[in-house]
């Protein structure tokens, strides 16, 4: 049997995106939050030239994940509008809401159920825009073994993440009866092309792909997408802390804008986008062939076709559906309230 190795870099994996990777520590970066100001700093030592400088974290090392900003970036559309973004390298020693909440960075991406609970915690972050409109998890299995339904997981041994990752398995599981055998899910994908389980979880964007380059066919796996189940969690956005919200709109605003051209322009123009993403991750144990592949998925994750209507767009039914559900798994005690998490950008 190949070996499919998960890449280091999967932002799949690690729990910097869930809840559990330090709240304590988070709490502690809180109590000092009244000292700290954004790494923008105030108008004054904020303007060098005619350009703002901010600062951006992405929630993972340099994929074709962050394309739209790299580029944004490159093609001087922050530039365009004003703004001299310094892009940082993500990673699970940059936790973006400690960033947030420390002052280190002005915007980052995160995951929405993760931002929820971060709200829930005490971090007044916002959402300005909602780049994924639909979710990339998914549990994947071999048609040989049987499973066609989800109801055929009864009994079987399935593999899941643990953290924010559990929440949609686990109801899905309860919302049909079914009853599996719950499996910790590793770093890599062998437990399942080993045979060891009989479904895993694998990000459509990562994993998945993995699985087709060590040798499986679409056709052979049986793929259940949550938003096929009414549990869509839309995954990635672009957050900032409240008080920079407030009181600097037009800067906000902005880095919305040319960061939805930049994402425009990638999609566009995927070698183009495809050359900046490797230049990026040199380091990283990648190659264009994967980048390639989630480029296109997060293409249709974030579905820009729609229009302005949809696309970077944070609709109220996702959040009441997601932050419904981190409810009833016991991640949030109360949910936050809409009108301080969303952040409403208007016609720009």
């Amino acid at each position: 049997m190949v070996e499919a190795v998960k890449p280091r870099y999967s932002d799949a994996m690690h729990r910097r995106l869930g809840w559990q990777h330090g709240m304590g520590a988070l709490r502690a970066a809180l109590a000092a939050l009244a000292l700290v100001w954004p790494a923008m700093a105030g108008d004054a030592a904020a303007t060098s030239g005619s350009a703002t400088p901010v600062v951006f974290l992405p929630h993972w090392i340099p994929q074709a994940q962050f394309a739209g900003y790299y580029l944004a970036e490159s093609k001087g559309f922050y530039r365009q509008e004003g703004l001299a973004v310094k892009v940082l390298e993500g990673g699970v020693r940059q936790p973006p809401d400690r960033a947030l909440a420390e002052g280190k960075a002005d915007f980052t991406s995160l995951f929405l159920s993760t931002a929820v609970v971060c709200r829930a915690e005490g971090l007044p972050l916002v959402n300005l825009a909602q780049l994924m409109q639909r979710s990339s998890l998914l549990l994947v299995a071999r048609k040989s073994s049987g499973i066609r339904r989800p109801e055929d997981l009864n009994g079987r041994k399935v593999s899941l993440w643990s953290g924010g990752f559990e929440v949609q398995p686990r109801a899905l599981f309860r919302n049909r009866g079914i009853q599996p055998l719950i499996v910790p899910q590793g770093s890599t994908i062998n437990l399942f092309l080993r045979g060891g389980v009989d479904a895993a979880s694998a990000m459509w964007y990562n994993e998945y792909h993995l699985l087709l380059a060590a040798g499986l066919e679409e056709k052979e796996l049986t793929i259940f997408r949550y938003d096929q189940f009414d549990l869509n969690f839309p995954e990635d956005g672009i957050y900032c802390r409240e008080d920079l919200w407030r009181q600097r709109p037009a800067v906000c605003r902005a880095f919305v804008r040319a960061s939805l051209e930049g994402w425009r322009y990638a999609f566009a123009h995927p070698e183009e986008a495809l050359d900046e993403v490797m230049r990026r991750a040199a380091n990283a144990p990648t190659n264009r062939a994967h980048q390639r592949w989630m480029l296109e998925r997060m293409r249709d994750l974030m579905d820009p076709a729609a229009g302005a209507a949809v696309f970077g767009r944070l609709r109220r039914a996702d959040y009441d559906r997601v932050a419904g559900e981190l409810q009833r798994a016991g991640a949030l005690k109360t949910i936050p309230d809409w009108s301080g998490f969303h952040a409403d950008l208007g016609s720009d």
